[in-house]
């Protein structure tokens, strides 16, 4: 049997194999080759030191027009070597809005410096565990060029936490956003809204150029 022709067969039924053995897959009894999950979706990423997650603690979120103060965390990529890939975004409420307003992220590009009246990031890390650390810039809160879009994630209500119960909200977004050279992206709200305090969270994957 040649090479080309083992590689084209699969065997049906449960395989067990032992590190070396030479494998091109299985099927089930019908023929439709059978493929599972190894690991969670981010493991291999994560593992390899390349998933980071930054953490603001904000009060009062600005509306998403507003360059100046925004952010919660805000993230910008001076980097020319990587890009910024945006998994997940999650938030959790301590002190409610008297505004309601919708929550998510804004951004743009061309930043070409650095966000400006900056302050540090509360807290962010490389989430294998090690002391990998992002080539994407993080901080809490700073001024960006021009906002360019709002992605609607949430809503913030003006009812009292315990009348409106507010638990941990958790986006996916799995790279639906992504920053490339001078790109920005930072977690805002369609209004100012006035006395509430949030953590939030950004997750993002750096990616090779």
């Amino acid at each position: 049997m040649s090479n080309n022709a083992y590689e084209r067969q699969l065997y049906v039924g449960p395989f067990t194999g032992t590190d070396g053995t030479r494998s091109s897959g299985r099927a089930n009894r019908t023929g439709e080759q059978v493929v599972s999950n190894v690991h969670g979706d981010y493991y291999e990423q994560s593992n390899r030191g390349n998933i980071f997650m930054a953490q603001a603690i904000i009060t009062a979120p600005v509306i998403w027009t507003t360059e100046a103060g925004t952010g919660g965390p805000l993230l910008w990529n001076g980097s020319s070597t990587i890009r910024a890939s945006i998994l997940a975004v999650g938030w959790g409420i301590s002190t409610v809005s008297t505004v309601g307003a919708a929550v998510g992220l804004t951004g743009g590009y061309d930043q070409t410096a650095a966000p400006t009246t900056t302050t540090a990031i509360d807290s962010q890390g490389c989430m294998n565990g090690g002391s990998d650390t992002p080539q994407v810039n993080a901080y809490r809160v700073g001024t960006t060029g021009t906002n360019r879009w709002f992605l609607p994630l949430g809503g913030l209500y003006t009812g009292a936490l315990t009348v409106t119960p507010d638990a941990m909200n958790w986006v996916r977004l799995d790279g639906l956003v992504s920053l490339k050279q001078n790109g920005f992206v930072s977690f805002a709200a369609s209004a100012t809204a006035s006395t509430t305090v949030m953590n939030v969270c950004i997750i993002w994957e750096e990616v090779p150029v």
